[in-house]
């Protein structure tokens, strides 16, 4: 055995910000900066509004994704959109992802 240190498991490369499904297929749609109002992503992702509104709050106080409120006609809508922080450490943690599937001598992503 040698001492030679090794690289870190690309576990550590996960971001916690996804580790909830609702949050991590929230930044699924969003990608390539994609601004989707709350409506289509509940019905995309087939949640309800609670854990659709939770998973938006979290992200948005990680500054991974923006929502803005204004209206559509009379309707109150809500619009989110990622940020580039947010496609960047999405980017990262799929890597990761990628990286530990390699690893285990699983089939590629």
């Amino acid at each position: 055995m040698t001492d030679t240190p090794s690289a870190p498991h690309p576990r550590t490369r996960l971001d916690d910000n996804f580790a909830s499904p609702i949050r991590f297929s929230l930044m699924a749609s969003l990608s390539d900066g994609v601004e989707l109002d709350f409506a289509a992503l509940r019905e995309i992702l087939q949640c309800g509004d609670s854990p659709l509104s939770k998973a938006i709050s979290h992200l948005q106080a990680a500054e991974y994704i923006v929502a803005r409120k204004g209206s559509l006609g009379s309707r109150p809508r809500t619009w989110v959109h990622s940020t580039s922080a947010g496609r960047a450490a999405f980017a990262g943690h799929l890597q990761a992802l990628r990286e530990i599937v390699a690893l285990g001598g699983g089939p590629a992503l």
